[in-house]
């Protein structure tokens, strides 16, 4: 029986793109159930890990049909985020003084940002 209703939880947690108080309402157990097994049992816990990359496909899915359909916003956000090693990304100055003379530091992000 505890292997039918994890695997309830399982395809519930893919529908509700991880979401766990749904799932488990879904699923007809607690979220505590679900986070006892996620503790007591490798196997469920990696299964749950392994959904993390649906509600992320979902996600990316929506961004590049934004994208497809001119959307600056969604455009700007891709840029911004997988764009830097040409450039795009925010700039950042600071304006300060030393001795008495004024200079400005630019702030350029790492790579990994």
């Amino acid at each position: 029986m505890s292997k039918q209703r994890k695997q309830a939880m399982l395809e519930a947690l893919e529908r509700s793109l991880g979401i766990v108080s749904a799932a488990a309402a879904n699923a007809g157990i607690s979220r505590e159930t679900h986070y006892r097994w996620l503790r007591e049992d490798e196997d469920y816990a990696e299964k749950v890990e392994s959904l993390k990359n649906v509600a992320l496909d979902f996600a990316e899915d929506r961004l590049f049909r934004l994208m497809r359909a001119e959307n600056p916003t969604a455009i700007i956000f891709y840029l911004k985020t997988q764009g830097k090693q040409r450039g795009y990304y925010e700039h950042r100055t600071q304006d300060m003084t030393t001795d008495g003379q004024p200079i400005t530091i630019n702030f350029i992000p790492a790579e990994d940002d």
